[in-house]
């Protein structure tokens, strides 16, 4: 990531797909075109996982499965895949699960009954085998426990008897198959969609958050690689401790690694996690990279972060493994930041983030601003986890104006724009903006608002917003400011 460079920060599920979410079809190839006509280089994303309660991409039943409801389903080539969903106007993850989850399993049993040849689907699943098994088995328990938490199953099958599990898997057999075939769907799709992205000359930044969901196939299937107890109850979860953002602390509830553990089986586990992800992904955006150096540890049960401590990550052999010999990596470097952090990404020279809205409560010295930069850093006007650039202005207090006008020209108006440019023409070597930015949209268009569950990753756009005054916007700019790609 040396040379300058841009792109848009755009979820698939915000693209304006006609079923409830934005899909691997139509809509992502034309969003593809809108970014090789305005000289992008970057489509940037966040995780693909199959969401569980929230809807969260960052809380996923696996650390390797996609999610279901981004297939395409007038693109799968069975009888059942004509059918046509209900067209949902705005998204309703209930709505969407209850309504294609049922026709996705159509489809895939009318796939296993048919004559075609299944030689594609077999290799996919010998190659896949590692993590498909168990994550298949996992959703159809879950279906069979009528949606219960792995914690909640049957205890032999909570704490993986073997006879009670052969039995269970026999009995569950066509499901299994199933599910197997909804993320053959899913794979084939994403990578017949990565391949038109790329050959525009487009690469894919994609999202790996550091932690596992609780109720995860990973945590049933490899309790030995977490902190757990004798009932295999989290010892201890992940968050991050009280800040002048939030005064008792994030708590994310998610397990936390033993790395004790992982370290004596080679990383096995994450090994297998980094290759799937470069696989999916061009550039993969480490979330939480701090919580590799160290990460907070807050005993179960609590209902704060503030109880917790600072408990050292993986031993060095770990960044030997992951980031020696690769390129391809952006650093999440946000909050509270060591010096161990910094040490880490200089030694393996991996970009860090700067979010320009938060470049102007603090001074000349705030290292959110252009003039501060090393070039090895990716500049956001915000991100997934932020206010729109248009909302957040309004929160800005009056010292935050004040500067922030002296610093660059703008209006309450074109606030947004003047940030994009300010990002494009600084001397970062990556400049992205989220999509709501470009089309300068209020708070209510945000994605999602940290610490809360309501009302989060249900934004979509649509085509008829991205206007040829925001076009030509955005290409103008990449030009001015030699961000253009070079196919």
């Amino acid at each position: 990531m040396q040379k300058r460079k841009s792109g848009i920060l755009l979820h698939i599920t915000s693209l304006p797909g006609k079923y409830g979410t934005g899909t691997l079809g139509e809509e992502a190839y034309r969003f593809a075109d809108f970014l090789s006509e305005t000289g992008q280089t970057y489509w940037q994303i966040l995780p693909l996982g199959h969401t569980g309660y929230g809807n969260s991409p960052y809380s996923a039943y696996s650390a390797f499965a996609g999610n279901p409801l981004l297939i395409n389903i007038e693109d799968l080539p069975f009888g059942a895949g004509k059918q046509k969903s209900e067209e949902i106007k705005n998204i309703d993850y209930e709505k969407v699960i209850k309504q294609k989850i049922p026709l996705l399993k159509k489809i895939a049993e009318e796939f296993l009954i048919s004559k075609q040849d299944k030689s594609k689907f077999e290799k996919f699943k010998e190659k896949n085998r590692y993590w498909l098994s168990d994550y298949a088995f996992f959703i159809s328990l879950k279906e069979f426990y009528n949606g219960k938490p792995y914690c909640d199953f049957e205890k032999d099958i909570k704490f993986r008897k073997e006879n009670e599990l052969k039995s269970l898997r026999k009995k569950l057999e066509r499901r299994i198959k199933i599910y197997e075939v909804i993320q053959y769907f899913f794979f084939e799709q994403w990578f017949k969609l990565k391949k038109y992205v790329n050959e525009k000359g487009i690469k894919i930044i994609g999202d790996l958050p550091l932690y596992v969901a609780p109720d995860s196939a990973d945590v049933w299937a490899n309790p030995e690689i977490f902190i757990l107890d004798e009932n295999l109850t989290p010892v201890k979860v992940a968050g991050v401790p009280p800040d002048y953002f939030s005064p008792s602390g994030q708590l994310w509830g998610n397990p936390v690694y033993d790395w004790n553990f992982l370290k004596k089986t080679g990383y096995e586990w994450w090994n297998k996690r980094i290759e799937i992800n470069l696989k999916l992904f061009d550039i993969v955006r480490f979330d939480h990279f701090r919580g590799l150096s160290e990460f907070w540890a807050v005993p179960y049960g609590n209902k704060t972060a503030e109880n917790g401590e600072w408990l050292p990550g993986p031993d060095n052999d770990f960044f030997e493994l992951v980031f020696k010999d690769n390129k391809r990596f952006i650093a999440e470097d946000l909050g509270v930041i060591t010096e161990n952090v910094k040490k880490l990404l200089k030694n393996y020279n991996l970009p860090g983030m700067k979010i320009l809205q938060f470049a102007f409560n603090s001074g000349s010295s705030n290292p959110f601003l252009p003039h501060n930069f090393d070039k090895n850093c990716v500049v956001y006007t915000g991100t997934h986890d932020n206010d729109t650039s248009a909302g957040i202005l309004q929160t800005y207090t009056d010292e935050e104006k004040n500067f922030s006008k002296k610093y660059f020209d703008y209006t309450e108006e074109n606030f947004a724009h003047r940030l994009i440019k300010l990002a494009w023409s600084s001397t970062a070597n990556t400049a992205i903006t989220p999509l709501q930015d470009l089309l300068q949209l209020p708070s209510e268009c945000r994605m999602n608002t940290p610490g809360t569950i309501e009302n989060n990753w249900q934004w979509r756009f649509d085509f008829k917003d991205l206007t040829s005054d925001k076009k030509d916007f955005l290409t103008e700019i990449t030009e001015i400011y030699g961000r253009r790609q070079s196919v």
